[in-house]
């Protein structure tokens, strides 16, 4: 009976992960630029493609240049940061010489609430750190800044698998060593948080790899998810919109017409129902280029064109 006891079952798994991914996980070293003192940041980094390319986290390499990766085999490389992203906390790095083989990546709009999963770091560079755990939130939005410009991490996974100190930018797990995030923040004791891997966060890392930075639209509003009136709802088939809190002086959406009160309803044809929808709009093919939007306004559907800007972090 023992044998075949949810524990045992439940351990097997987050051991064969715990086997597939550590020594897919490395170590990182990163001299704290500009400090007179000789510090230096630690953190992990999950192997991505077979010729060196590692996946961290913005905040680990800050505004460094370069560093050292250890694995748990004992093997060291020295690294290079490709590029870093502070709005989305994701930086690529490359590393020289061999590199473990890259772990395996999932699919983090697929997960569900209460689904295991398993945090793996290396944050000593001596032997893998793992803990196991479930998702216990998903859409949960993770505010970053870069200079002035501020933005929301979309649909942040939350888990109680415990996150060590030096396991930002560590894999998070599926059952099948599938990595579903990358470890990003402690938001308190027993929450642990992820930059999911998914189409966004996907389309992110390649503009990191070929350009080694992400040029983003600004549309300068502050808005908020508001439910739609019921006639609302069935027209549209859906049941929320953005509702516009602020709008910018003399920025695109105020030069558009748009409102403090508009109900934002769909942005380029794409229904808009949360800050995220909107988000991910709003990449460089934006920049400068018409942008229909739909808004209800005292009840009527109103039509603007926004020409979205460069948002540029000071």
């Amino acid at each position: 009976m023992a044998a075949d006891s949810p524990l045992d079952a439940y351990s097997r798994i987050v051991a064969g992960v715990a086997a597939e991914l550590t020594g897919k996980v490395a170590s990182l070293r990163v001299p704290r630029r500009g400090d007179g003192g000789g510090g230096e940041s630690l953190g992990s980094a999950v192997v991505y493609t077979g010729d060196g390319f590692l996946l961290t986290n913005a905040h680990v390499v800050g505004r460094a240049a370069a560093g050292t990766a250890s694995f748990a085999d004992g093997s060291t490389a020295p690294f290079r940061v490709v590029g870093a992203d502070p709005l989305s906390d994701l930086a690529v790095l490359r590393a020289a010489g061999q590199t473990p083989p890259p772990a395996e990546l999932g699919e983090a709009d697929e997960l569900v609430v209460g689904q295991l999963v398993v945090a793996v770091g290396n944050p000593l560079g001596l032997a893998g750190s793992v803990t196991a755990g479930v998702v216990s939130a998903l859409g949960r939005s993770l505010p970053t800044r870069s200079g002035s410009a501020a933005r929301l991490i979309e649909d942040v996974i939350q888990t109680d698998a415990a996150l060590n100190p030096g396991n930002s930018g560590g894999a998070l797990a599926d059952s099948h060593a599938r990595v579903v995030g990358i470890n990003t923040a402690v938001a308190g004791t027993g929450v642990g948080l992820a930059v999911p891997v998914n189409a966004t966060t996907r389309r992110i890392i390649s503009t990191l790899m070929q350009e080694g930075k992400v040029r983003r639209a600004y549309l300068g509003l502050v808005s908020m998810p508001a439910p739609l009136a019921a006639p609302m709802r069935e027209r549209f088939g859906r049941a929320s919109g953005l509702r516009v809190v602020e709008v910018v002086p003399g920025g695109p959406a105020a030069r558009a017409g748009l409102r403090p009160g508009d109900l934002l309803l769909s942005a380029s044809g794409n229904p808009v129902t949360n800050a995220q929808d909107l988000q991910r709009l709003m990449f460089a093919e934006a920049i400068g280029r018409r942008m229909a939007i739909t808004v209800m306004r005292n009840g009527a559907l109103v039509d603007v064109i926004a020409e979205p800007s460069e948002l540029v972090a000071a």
